[in-house]
């Protein structure tokens, strides 16, 4: 069911400023365990109160309500970030240490981000990074066909789930 399990995960991102210096930005993903729909946000720094809001961001972003998020043990989503996604009605639950397989969908469509996403970024301190992922997220969500759902993009397999789960 869309909205039963979502995984989130934090995405380490290494580009050029216009100084020609290395810099370091934090891309949180969810991804949706039945329907592949994401959201994607980059922040400037790893932190639980960034964790937070990208939840926020996540439950304003999806069609439908969480029922669990699933994260990993890193220190973003730790007590202050478990207990918001608890106070919001929704279930927090980690994957087992050193097993980021039981979050495959979020690591795969992390590998997608690099190999459609940022290999065709040329980055200056000018880009607004969050519009650039916000127009990547929804052709994503909207426009781009996955092997998964037999060439059908992740809206167009949440109709699928919906009208079989209507007669149900």
């Amino acid at each position: 069911m869309p909205g039963h399990h979502v995984q989130v995960d934090v995405k380490f991102i290494w580009l050029i400023n216009s100084d020609k210096e290395r810099v370091r930005r934090f891309q949180y993903t969810a991804i949706d365990d039945a329907t592949r729909i994401r959201a994607i946000r980059i922040y400037n720094k790893h932190t639980q109160k960034n964790a937070i809001d990208f939840v926020d961001y996540l439950i304003y972003k999806f069609p439908f309500r969480i029922h669990t998020i699933r994260t990993d043990r890193g220190h973003e989503f730790q007590a202050q970030f478990h207990w918001h996604v608890e106070d919001k009605g929704l279930q927090h639950t980690y994957i087992k240490t050193k097993s980021p397989q039981l979050n495959g969908k979020v690591e795969r469509s992390h590998r997608t981000d690099k190999d459609e996403f940022y290999q065709l970024l040329t980055y200056t301190d000018d880009v607004d990074l969050n519009k650039k992922l916000e127009e990547w997220e929804n052709f994503y969500n909207f426009n781009r066909p996955h092997t998964a759902f037999d060439g059908k993009t992740p809206y167009e397999a949440l109709s699928s789930l919906l009208k079989i789960n209507s007669f149900v």
